[in-house]
């Protein structure tokens, strides 16, 4: 679906089917091997990476250099993945070779092609010639027609589109705030309960512990090794389910998040953990790569595996481990080669038995995790209806732009 196929309404009369070979001229990127960027002049250059898309805007800047590909108010459209199409606001620069650019004709407005032109590009599963990443040509762009009125028209389009789109790009952007609120407000509800309690009124005292300050007076703190037991228990046989990790969905079946399936025998020496036991990623325990095995299975050997003392309840470590607080705690006493993340930083075990933590009264640990789930499932549900109205939103905003570049709704003269 390349050519006109598309277009499955029927056009006002006086609207023209056009091609965009016949109608913009198309400038192709460079390889990155190109002597465009070895000549010393310094272009800066445009990958798709560089097109941050607000839906038909690109928001990247470039310094003016001479002899440049592209300029301000080009079309660029990226040729792999998404295909993602924008307008040009950074200042003259090169292309990469999976970008294209676009310059309309005079007798078409460039603001209308860019709203136009991702309605038939969506259709990519349609006219792409990959299975996995999808790829474009520019051979494929030129012959992609599309409904084409006078240019007075499409100027009304366009600014129709700016105004409308602008309304619900506003509430979009008012959404998303909402959720970065509601996010930190989770964050902060399971820091303030797992390190001071439930009782703000509560006399605190110093916890003798740097990183942790005041605790609720009645609050003990204990040492890890106190808490949690390692055990290091081997596979024989590789015949048990392998668990991994996954940051919101804890430990699950290695077969239902992975491709690659695994084979008995290449599970033989793998670490056993048995149902409630504290399972760590050593290398992102710094990323709250922690959890609890929900049952008896595997985990891989670089995994650590403790059993929790009797006298707690796991959850609650669990919960005070995924903590921003407690993560640069973990990156702290994390140790080996190189720094950050393109280390190979572990967290050994040494290391975390030796830390100290806050330990409440079992009862309260318990009262914590409830009040938790309690709390956060008001959040959460909060959350998801926000999520459900953005979508909703962006249901919206590409459904108008449909109709209005094909012609099906009215568009107010002074839009």
């Amino acid at each position: 679906m390349i050519g006109a196929e598309w277009i499955r309404v029927r056009l006002p009369p006086a609207w023209r089917v056009a091609r965009i070979r016949d109608t913009t001229e198309i400038i192709n990127g460079f390889p990155f091997d190109s002597k465009t960027f070895s000549d010393g002049i310094g272009h800066p250059l445009v990958r798709i990476r560089d097109i941050f898309l607000d839906d038909t805007n690109v928001y990247v800047d470039a310094p003016e250099v001479p002899d440049a590909t592209i300029d301000t108010g080009d079309i660029l459209v990226g040729m792999d993945g998404d295909f993602n199409v924008a307008r040009w606001r950074g200042g003259r620069a090169q292309l990469n070779q999976r970008v294209c650019c676009i310059r309309p004709h005079k007798e078409i407005d460039t603001r209308f092609l860019s709203y136009l032109l991702p309605v038939p590009l969506k259709l990519i599963n349609e006219f792409t010639y990959s299975t996995t990443v999808k790829h474009l040509s520019s051979f494929d762009i030129q012959k992609v027609h599309f409904p084409c009125p006078d240019f007075e028209t499409q100027r009304q389009i366009a600014d129709f589109l700016d105004l409308t789109t602008g309304e619900i790009d506003t509430l979009i952007e008012a959404k998303m705030k909402l959720l970065g609120l509601l996010a930190e407000k989770r964050q902060t509800l399971v820091a303030e309960a797992v390190m001071r309690g439930l009782n703000r009124s509560a006399p605190l005292r110093p916890s003798g512990i740097d990183w942790l300050g005041d605790i609720p007076a009645h609050w003990e703190v204990r040492r890890s090794k106190w808490l949690f037991e390692e055990r290091d228990v081997r596979s024989t046989t590789g015949e048990e389910t392998l668990y991994s990790l996954r940051m919101e969905r804890g430990l699950v079946p290695h077969n239902d998040v992975s491709e690659k399936k695994t084979l008995p025998e290449e599970l033989v020496g793998y670490k056993i953990a048995r149902q409630g036991e504290l399972v760590v990623n050593r290398m992102r325990a710094a990323t709250g790569l922690i959890a609890i095995a929900p049952e008896y299975g595997l985990v891989s050997p670089d995994y650590a595996v403790f059993v929790p003392s009797t006298d707690i309840e796991c959850d609650y470590y669990v919960e005070l481990f995924k903590t921003t607080l407690l993560q640069a705690v973990f990156r702290s006493e994390s140790t080996g080669l190189g720094t950050g993340s393109q280390g190979f930083l572990r967290l050994y075990s040494q290391n975390f038995l030796a830390l100290w933590f806050p330990y409440p009264p079992i009862e309260e640990q318990r009262q914590i995790l409830e009040h938790l789930n309690v709390e956060r499932a008001k959040i959460d549900k909060l959350a998801t209806a926000t999520e459900r109205s953005i979508a909703l939103l962006k249901e919206r905003r590409s459904a108008l732009i449909a109709a209005a570049v094909t012609g099906q709704i009215e568009i107010p003269e002074a839009a």
